[in-house]
């Protein structure tokens, strides 16, 4: 993947690692520009290349009544807005093959969900747009066997991709960051740590999703101390009444120092 293909990507140059960022959901126009008008600011200071980032709907729920979306063509009418309102791309997860061709229409990266990565149709759906296709490792797979899905990719005429490391899950209700497999991937395709979700508690007694936001900037750090290419991190100025994944979330005014924290980390790694 040439990250300077990714259309209104800046600081390419820089020697910084790449940043996908945003809500877990867009809950509605004002907060969506909220928050990238925050990073974007952040990011540019630090010369970050940055990717806004929220879903425009919600399939894997715990419960029926979990929020799933304030409907699909309206949200990604406002992720169109954020891109064109801040220079920025923007990128979406899609859960249906025919949500691959619409979503395309508005976003610069198609992301396909951890559960759903095995889903040849999907990906290659996906592949197809010949936008840009970030796959979630699944929780289930090991590094060595994204290759496969990487391929699936490529095999559809579209090197574009990437590969994000949302963690594994060895028990009910944690999820396990194996840091070996970042230089593992690192051999099929650019590699993203998804920090906030590697932090997930899911399977809660009461239905919603558990978290430690406490360990996102140690899980952060150890990312890109061993080589990550991309770090990916929900963000929400109000994480306790986010309607989609608050427990995991960062506060948004913590941003800039953490990420103030990981540029220093990546200098470093630099030189030698």
């Amino acid at each position: 993947m040439q990250l300077d293909r990714i259309s209104q990507i800046k600081h390419t140059d820089s020697g910084n690692f790449f940043l996908l960022c945003g809500p877990c959901a867009i809950e509605g126009e004002e907060m969506a520009l909220r928050i990238a008008e925050k990073v974007v600011t952040i990011t540019d200071k630090l010369q970050i290349p940055y990717v806004f980032k929220g879903s425009f709907k919600k399939a894997n729920r715990s419960r029926v009544d979990s929020f799933t979306g304030i409907g699909d063509e309206k949200a990604l009418r406002i992720l169109r807005k954020v891109s064109e309102t801040f220079n920025v791309p923007t990128v979406t997860d899609i859960h249906e093959i025919s949500d691959a061709k619409m979503a395309a229409e508005y976003v610069d990266i198609l992301q396909i969900p951890a559960f759903l990565v095995r889903q040849t149709d999907l990906v290659v759906a996906a592949a197809q747009t010949g936008k840009t296709v970030n796959l979630k490792k699944g929780q289930f797979m090991s590094p060595e066997s994204m290759k496969h899905a990487v391929q699936k990719v490529i095999d559809s005429s579209n090197e574009q991709v990437m590969i994000t490391d949302r963690g594994t899950m060895f028990g009910y209700q944690d999820m396990i960051v194996d840091f070996r497999g970042i230089p593992t991937m690192k051999q099929y395709a650019p590699v993203v740590l998804d920090v906030t979700h590697s932090l997930q508690q899911p399977n809660q007694t009461s239905g919603v999703t558990g978290g430690r936001p406490d360990m996102i900037e140690t899980i952060a750090r150890a990312g890109i101390a061993t080589g990550a290419d991309g770090i990916f991190i929900e963000t929400h100025f109000d994480p306790s009444n986010a309607k989609s994944d608050g427990a995991n979330m960062l506060h948004l005014d913590y941003l800039e120092n953490l990420l103030t924290h990981l540029v220093a980390i990546r200098k470093t790694i630099n030189t030698f």
